[in-house]
């Protein structure tokens, strides 16, 4: 790059009050490029502040317009980041419960918890439109993780279902064979089996029960949507049973929703207190096959109920032969905050406490059920 493109840069980095030093913009993009960053950055501006005392409705269509120029001259990447600034920097809380902005919004998990955060005072007007919104995100979450999960979660069923002594029509020779290789005889060319590798029969009764309670403290919003999403995949499995529960100080269960995930989300309700104990005390009413249930706990573990009673209730869920799993978060961002006290004590009880993607989430799931070392895995992929 040149002098003046590295000016220009700087000048666009760091606003007019740079423009003595590194002169001004010359063109009419670097111009409007610089008004929408300056926007959102410089302070308050009416075309997208919410504080206005005559009403609303005037000025969603000035923020859809503002919203349309970001994603203008920004990457979709960076659109998505202006707009969580603009939320909490310019107060455009009530102005997302505009239709119109609804539909120039580009849609990202952070929106959809933004909406599901209002969806009590929401206007008639926008449900429709949020819906929309959140049914989207939805979607492309779904085609992104769906068929990685259930071609995961279903190898790791079909291997926690080999047995030793299989029927002729069950037996995994690949898996047989290499079991036995250190029986090969050359003079024949062939391979002794000392032990017979198999599949066990797959009948159509349940092998797995899956438990996810999920905090819904204003702090897990992304973290509560992509658990809906994974949850309603793993419904659709025949070899499992899912139960859903959100929580915050009171206890939801969900499972009856998991059919379709949009349903899902608009059953919660984000914010509140947090009482872990109380819905550890109903997902424990959920088990019913503690030996083949893995229970994931998906929390911040900012509790506001009785801790030593959380602590008993994990321990005492643990003891009866469940696999108990809590994620800090459930999300691609970055590490999350958290109790470090009560994380530390579920470690003291060997019970991993750690965030993770959900892009990861599949694996996580094929461990557990594996009964493999979650405490490794987590080592190596959480974050």
């Amino acid at each position: 790059m040149t002098d003046d493109d590295h000016a220009r840069r700087w000048r666009l980095v760091l606003g007019t009050a740079a423009e003595p030093e590194l002169g001004g913009l010359a063109t009419p993009s670097d111009t409007a490029m610089d008004r929408a960053m300056g926007t959102l950055y410089d302070g308050p501006d009416e075309a997208v502040s919410a504080k206005r005392s005559a009403g609303l409705g005037g000025s969603a269509p000035r923020v859809a317009r503002w919203l349309g120029d970001i994603r203008t001259y920004f990457p979709s990447t960076v659109v998505e980041v202006m707009q969580r600034d603009a939320v909490e920097r310019l107060n455009l809380t009530q102005l997302l419960l505009e239709p119109e902005l609804l539909e120039a919004v580009e849609p990202d998990v952070h929106l959809v918890g933004t909406l599901l955060g209002l969806n009590k005072v929401m206007p008639e007007t926008t449900k429709a439109t949020a819906r929309m919104v959140v049914e989207k995100v939805v979607r492309d979450i779904e085609a992104r993780i769906a068929a990685h999960t259930r071609a995961t979660v279903t190898g790791a069923l079909d291997r926690a279902a080999r047995v030793t002594r299989p029927r002729p029509r069950d037996i995994d020779w690949d898996r047989t064979i290499r079991g036995n290789l250190a029986h090969y005889l050359p003079e024949y060319r062939t391979v002794v089996p000392q032990r017979l590798i198999g599949h066990g029969r797959r009948a159509q009764a349940v092998r797995k029960e899956v438990v996810l309670a999920i905090d819904q403290s204003g702090s897990m919003a992304a973290s509560v949507v992509y658990a809906s999403v994974f949850g309603a995949v793993l419904a659709s499995m025949r070899a499992l049973r899912t139960s859903l529960v959100v929580f915050d100080t009171e206890v939801v269960d969900l499972t009856d929703r998991l059919a379709d995930p949009v349903e899902v989300l608009f059953g919660t309700q984000l914010g509140g207190g947090t009482d872990i104990n109380r819905a550890l005390a109903y997902c424990a009413t959920l088990i019913t096959r503690p030996a083949d249930t893995l229970f994931v706990l998906i929390s911040d573990l900012y509790e506001g109920g009785i801790r030593r009673e959380m602590l008993r209730r994990v321990h005492a869920m643990k003891e009866s032969g469940a696999q108990v799993v809590v994620l800090l978060a459930l999300s691609d961002e970055g590490a999350p905050a958290y109790d470090h006290d009560n994380a530390a004590a579920l470690a003291a009880l060997d019970v991993p406490a750690f965030a993770c993607t959900p892009d990861r989430f599949p694996e996580l799931l094929a461990t557990a059920m594996d009964r493999g070392d979650i405490h490794a895995w987590a080592d190596r992929n959480a974050r």
